[in-house]
């Protein structure tokens, strides 16, 4: 049966069909459908995690009980689940153990563009990279029978381009999902010191067993054209060679990356004139083929920043790309912003006005570091806003307790603030945190999370209480505002803040993008009142402009929360 596909649409398809039986992941950008995907199948256990981290341990769990199952994560993701990943390429797995990853060349939605192969060499864990949707399909179908047969997890590698583009994709008949048995079995899977030093030589047998497969296998493949030029390449970057040489050169396309195959490397160097490898990110192929003794053209050429495309390797080798449309063109700048009425909105418009230090985290609320709020001082990771503002105030003390905050959105604080704020607690810094509770996981598309109160499917679930999860975690002084009432969020700021203890602002008002919210009728400005003072400016919402020298909202967009209205004082917004 042929469909048109994504790439993470091919995978869940793929993952289905080969049998899977459990899914767990958290949502991040550009790997959130493949679960979404997975969680309209009925013959499968799909949920959303608190973390990456939780979401590798759930998939081990089921692995170990027999089912084949996965999880999915973008690649800052799978830093979180690296403290399992390691310890699993020792276990090994029961059920077949597939981790989906999926890398941000250029950063489109990320705070880095590491590349995850390196978690692949250092873990000693087989990866694929499929380079269309078809392959998405048939390598994480496969990836199944792979992980069974050398007893090892399998790294799944998307990248933004191949998650998100569609290629024609065509399936087979699903395997049925089946449960093998389980066996008690303590030197294999409880990994104290004495059974992990025995696992050791069997990860390093079971690479070189891979590394035989690497010669011959579904995953690399030759495509001989003109032996003037040869190029090994991977993943997006094989559909940016083939649409600019077409069979004018000689391709070596890797599709498992790690472990590299030798043989065939030094078979297909053998053949061509002059050697290319062309991949994105780090050099992971050119430095083997290099350690090979092979002479070959790499990051001479191409960079080792950012996203390629048919262009770069058109400029690379001096031929003329056919025409299209640049997205460098100009255009007026348009920089990320904030939806009108988003309920962090007044929050940071309070914050900056009071010059408060502003620890951010990972998340819409993010937004609130460009102009005109520049309200946020850091963001560094997931649940770092806490740990950072305890550090930022145990080094500073007095200097900074009153002045200074954490903002953290509910979702992130369920993923890794939870632990910072007991840090904060426990080890008592006068520190005061803003869970931004917008009733959703909001960035990565309005996913369920543990304190929403609904899962995956959308089915009513446990849900937690943050304000008496917050208190049980050590602090006694937590209250909630309404962020559309600017009074209220400068009060309780400033009150926290001259406090001499631990506190926890809740700043909670639902996504204005839930279909639950129902707006509010758009306000409008009494041109004969404005005075052009342009203080409505300042909130940053994309609905109020200027127009004729005077204030201006536009209906289309404005939802009614009354934030700008509280700053005109000459009551010109009504």
């Amino acid at each position: 049966m042929k469909k048109l596909l994504i790439g993470n649409q091919a995978v869940a398809a793929g993952l289905h069909d080969g049998g899977l039986g459990v899914v767990s992941s958290y949502p991040g950008t550009p790997s959130t459908e493949i679960t979404e995907f997975l969680s309209k199948y009925d013959d499968l256990h799909s949920e959303w995690a608190p973390n990456e981290k939780v979401a590798c341990e759930v998939a081990f769990g089921a692995s170990l009980a027999g089912a084949r199952s996965a999880c999915a994560m973008k690649h800052v993701g799978l830093n979180v689940a690296a403290d399992p990943l390691f310890t699993l390429s020792y276990t090994g797995v029961n059920g077949g153990m597939v981790i989906c990853v999926a890398d941000d060349p250029a950063m489109h939605s990320s705070q880095n563009e590491q590349d995850s192969r390196h978690y692949a060499i250092a873990s000693k864990v087989p990866m694929l990279e499929p380079a269309d949707s078809q392959e998405a399909y048939t390598f994480a179908r496969s990836a199944f029978e792979l992980s069974e047969k050398y007893d090892t997890p399998v790294l799944l590698r998307m990248c933004t381009r191949i998650a998100h583009s569609q290629s024609v994709v065509e399936t087979n008949e699903a395997t049925p999902a089946v449960l093998k048995d389980y066996e008690k079995n303590p030197a294999k899977y409880i990994m104290m010191p004495g059974n992990a030093v025995k696992r050791h030589p069997f990860v390093e047998e079971r690479t070189l067993k891979l590394q035989e497969l690497a010669e011959d296998c579904i995953y690399n493949t030759v495509e001989y054209g003109s032996d003037e030029i040869g190029i090994i390449t991977s993943g997006c970057s094989y559909q940016y060679v083939k649409e600019v040489f077409g069979d004018n050169a000689s391709i070596l396309k890797i599709g498992m990356p790690n472990p590299l195959p030798v043989n065939t490397i030094k078979d297909f160097a053998a053949k061509v004139k002059k050697l290319y490898v062309i991949e994105e990110l780090d050099p992971i192929i050119e430095n083997h083929v290099k350690s090979l003794g092979i002479n070959v053209i790499g990051k001479e050429m191409f960079s080792i920043l950012g996203e390629f495309s048919q262009k770069t390797i058109a400029d690379a080798f001096g031929i003329k790309a056919n025409d299209s449309v640049s997205a460098d063109s100009p255009v007026p700048n348009r920089p990320p912003m904030m939806c009108a009425g988003c309920p962090h909105r007044g929050m940071f418009y309070t914050l900056a006005k009071n010059k408060i230090t502003v620890h951010g985290d990972i998340g819409c609320y993010t937004l609130g570091a460009v102009p005109p709020l520049n309200a946020l001082d850091t963001t560094l990771c997931m649940g770092a806003s806490i740990s950072g503002l305890h550090g930022f105030n145990a080094a500073r003390g007095g200097e900074t307790e009153g002045k200074s905050v954490a903002v953290i959105g509910d979702s992130t604080f369920m993923h890794s603030g939870m632990t910072s704020l007991v840090n904060v607690a426990y080890n008592a810094t006068n520190s005061t945190v803003i869970i931004l509770d917008n009733s959703i996981t909001g960035m990565t598309g309005h996913q369920q999370n543990p304190t929403t109160g609904y899962n995956i499917k959308g089915e009513v679930a446990a849900k937690v209480n943050l304000e008496a999860l917050c208190k049980a975690l050590g602090i006694n002084r937590v209250r909630v505002v309404d962020p559309y009432n600017l009074k209220e969020c400068e009060t309780a700021i400033k009150e926290e803040l001259a406090v001499a203890e631990p506190s926890v602002i809740i700043s909670r008002r639902p996504c204005v993008l839930l279909k639950s919210v129902k707006p509010l009728p758009p306000l409008k400005v009494d041109a004969d009142k404005c005075k052009s003072c342009k203080r409505c400016m300042g909130l940053g919402c994309p609905a109020i402009s200027m127009k004729d020298g005077k204030a201006n909202i536009d209906n289309t967009l404005c939802v009614g929360c009354g934030v700008c209205k509280q700053l005109c004082a000459f009551d010109a917004i009504i």
